[in-house]
Parts: structure tokens; C-alpha cells; sequence
């Protein structure tokens, strides 16, 4: 299977999860977005799973093609910057991330996620084959 079907079909489960978390589970969501940055150990396990994640896919699938797996690139290197952002300055990440974590930020959250893991399931799964 192609490393970039893989990746989006994997991202694809994760954000369509989290958006349907979202939509039924609102204040489940507001509570750990709320907890997030209290615990420094597991922001810390956030910023080190997200490097690793990241560095997977940089090194792996680092390629800026004109079609649809730049996306799969663009996500890896999404992922590693907040990593190292999250481990070296998580008052900073958390600064940037306040307005996506609260009251309106949570409303718009779930539709983003739906659309980027309906985004990478077409990708994945309907593009990529079964």
C-alpha cells in the first residue's frame, strides 16, 4: 500500500473522530482543552508524541508533489513544528492555541475536523482504493 494512503487513511479515522467528538461530547472537549496546558507532563507527551509523529512522516513522505499527498507533507510538518513548539515553548503554543480552545473556536473545531478527515478518507479510502 502507498505510504500516502496509509497516512490519510489513518489521519482520516483520527480527525473524523475527533469531529464527532466534538459534535456529541462538547463539554467533554471544553474540559480537556481546559486541562491541556495545567498538566506539564502531558503537554510535554504531547509535544513528544507529536515530534514523533511528525519526523515519521518528514522523513518518510516528505514530498511536495502537485497532487493530493502534498497534503499528507504538509500535515507531517504541521505536526513536527507543534511538537517542537509544544516541548520548547508551551506558554507560547498555548497563547496560539487559547482562541481555538474556547467558546466559539470549540463550535467551529468540529466542522474543520469533518472536513479534513472527510478530505483525507476520500483520499485514502474512495481515491486510493479499498
Amino acid at each position: 500500500m502507498e505510504l500516502s494512503v496509509l497516512i490519510a487513511r489513518i489521519a482520516s479515522v483520527i480527525y473524523i473522530s475527533a469531529a464527532m467528538g466534538g459534535f456529541f461530547s462538547p463539554d467533554y472537549y471544553r474540559r480537556v482543552s481546559d486541562d491541556i496546558y495545567k498538566n506539564a507532563a502531558l503537554t510535554f507527551m504531547m509535544g513528544f508524541m507529536a515530534v514523533i509523529v511528525g519526523s515519521l512522516i518528514v522523513n518518510y513522505h516528505n514530498t511536495w508533489a502537485g497532487n493530493w499527498t502534498v497534503l499528507v507533507t504538509i500535515l507531517g510538518w504541521l505536526a513536527l513544528t507543534r511538537g517542537v513548539i509544544l516541548i520548547a515553548f508551551p506558554k507560547f503554543q498555548q497563547r496560539l492555541s487559547a482562541p481555538f480552545l474556547s467558546g466559539s473556536g470549540l463550535k467551529v473545531f468540529p466542522y474543520i475536523a469533518l472536513f479534513v478527515g472527510l478530505l483525507f478518507a476520500y483520499f485514502g479510502f474512495v481515491r486510493g482504493g479499498v
